[in-house]
């Protein structure tokens, strides 16, 4: 299988966010190939996971406060889609692998929106 893109966002602080996300996706049999940031307000994720496995992935990852695209959703349920169908114990030990971007919007206030495009005075 082919590497999966996801984007995602979240309200919430980093600090709490991350925690909980990394014991989510262990608990559902992923593992963290690495993490990394790639902006104060970006982190990136690679995980890999067997197939058989998806769905309690797919679950973890909305149960601990992340937001998916519409893109992140739909390639989430095309995956679970595609485990469904699957018939040989083999075709589930596939191993897929994630990229997970999470964008961390803490930061942006309804004052820093209101802000953008005015001139000080």
């Amino acid at each position: 299988m082919q590497l999966l893109d996801i984007q995602s966002f979240s309200y919430e602080e980093r600090q709490g966010l991350l925690p909980t996300l990394t014991s989510a996706l262990a608990d559902c049999g992923g593992w963290v190939l690495c993490r990394r940031t790639l902006s104060p307000s970006m982190m990136e994720i690679r995980l890999e996971i067997q197939l058989r496995s998806i769905v309690d992935l797919y679950a973890s990852i909305v149960s601990s406060g992340l937001e998916l695209t519409r893109a992140g959703h739909l390639a989430l349920t095309d995956l679970c889609t595609c485990r469904k169908n699957l018939a040989t114990p083999a075709d589930l030990g596939q191993v897929v692998t994630i990229r997970l971007e999470i964008s961390f919007l803490e930061d942006v206030t309804l004052q820093s929106l209101l802000m953008i495009g005015t001139i000080p005075a």
